[in-house]
C-alpha cells in the first residue's frame, strides 16, 4: 500500500510540474505523511531521486518541439548546477526560516503581477539579444539553483515566472527553459543527499518510472494546448503554493 500511494503521488506530481513546476507541493507532503518518523533529508532525497528523471525527460520532450536557445540556456544550467550545491552547502550553516516567512509574500506578488497583466506569457517575443539574453539567463540560473539548494519550494515556478517577465519568453517556452535549469537544480540536490546517504534506493525507482510517466503526460498536453493553458495552470499552482506556504509559516 506505501508504494502504490508513492508512486500514485509521484505520478501526480510529475505531471503538474512537466506543466509548470511545482510537484514537491505533490510528492513531498505525501511522503511525509506515508513516513511520519522518517528524516526529512532522506525523504527530500527521495523525491529528488525521483523529480530529476521526470524534469530530464520533460526537458527533452520540451526540446524536439520547443525552440530552446541553447546559447542561453546551457550556460544558465552550469549556473544553476553550481548554485544549487553552494544552496545545499549553505542551508548547512545558515537556517533558511526567515525564507520560510517571506516565500508566501513573494508568491502573492508573483500572482498578482500575473493576474494583473492579462497579455504576460501570451506571446513569444525574447526581449534581449544574445549575450544580454545568456548573462540574465545566467543570473536566474544562479540565483535560483542556490534556492533550489537552499530551501527549494516553487523553483519551476520563479523559473517560469522569470522567463516570462525578463527575458519575454511565452509560458510554454518558459517552462520549457524551465525544466532544463530544474533538472541541473535537482541534479545538485540529489548528488548532495546521495553522497550523506540520504536516498531510499529501494523506492527511488519505482518512483522515478512514476514520476517519468506523469512528466511525459504533462508535457503532451501542454504542447497541446499551449501557453495560455500553462499560464492558467500556472496560476492555479502559484496559489496553492501560496496557500500551503502560508500555512506552514503562520498557520502550524
Amino acid at each position: 500500500m506505501e508504494l502504490l500511494l508513492m508512486t500514485s503521488a509521484s505520478l501526480l506530481a510529475g505531471f503538474v510540474d512537466a506543466i509548470v513546476g511545482g510537484g514537491g507541493l505533490i510528492l513531498v507532503p505525501a511522503l511525509f505523511a506515508i513516513f511520519p518518523t522518517a528524516a526529512p533529508a532522506s525523504l527530500f532525497g527521495l523525491n529528488k531521486s525521483a523529480s530529476v528523471w521526470g524534469t530530464s525527460i520533460a526537458a527533452l520532450q520540451f526540446s524536439r518541439r520547443v525552440h530552446m536557445n541553447w546559447h542561453a540556456l546551457l550556460p544558465a544550467a552550469g549556473a544553476g548546477l553550481i548554485g544549487g550545491f553552494v544552496g545545499a552547502w549553505a542551508v548547512t550553516v545558515v537556517s533558511g526560516e526567515f525564507l520560510r516567512k517571506l516565500l508566501p509574500l513573494v508568491l502573492l506578488g508573483v500572482l498578482a503581477y500575473t493576474l494583473a497583466r492579462k497579455d504576460l506569457g501570451r506571446h513569444h517575443a525574447p526581449a534581449l539579444g544574445r549575450g544580454a539574453e545568456r548573462l540574465v539567463a545566467g543570473g536566474i540560473g544562479l540565483v535560483l539553483g542556490f534556492y533550489d539548494g537552499f530551501f527549494g519550494p516553487g523553483t519551476g515556478s520563479f523559473f517560469v515566472f522569470l522567463f516570462v517577465r525578463w527575458l519575454g519568453y511565452d509560458f510554454l517556452h518558459a517552462s520549457a527553459a524551465a525544466k532544463l535549469l530544474n533538472t541541473a537544480t535537482n541534479l545538485s540536490a540529489l548528488t548532495l543527499f546521495a553522497l550523506k546517504g540520504h536516498v531510499w534506493w529501494h523506492y527511488a525507482l519505482a518512483l522515478a518510472i512514476a514520476n517519468v510517466v506523469g512528466s511525459l503526460l504533462g508535457t503532451r498536453m501542454a504542447l497541446r494546448h499551449g501557453a495560455s493553458f500553462v499560464r492558467g495552470v500556472f496560476i492555479v499552482v502559484v496559489s496553492a503554493l501560496i496557500l500551503k506556504t502560508g500555512w506552514d509559516a503562520f498557520g502550524g
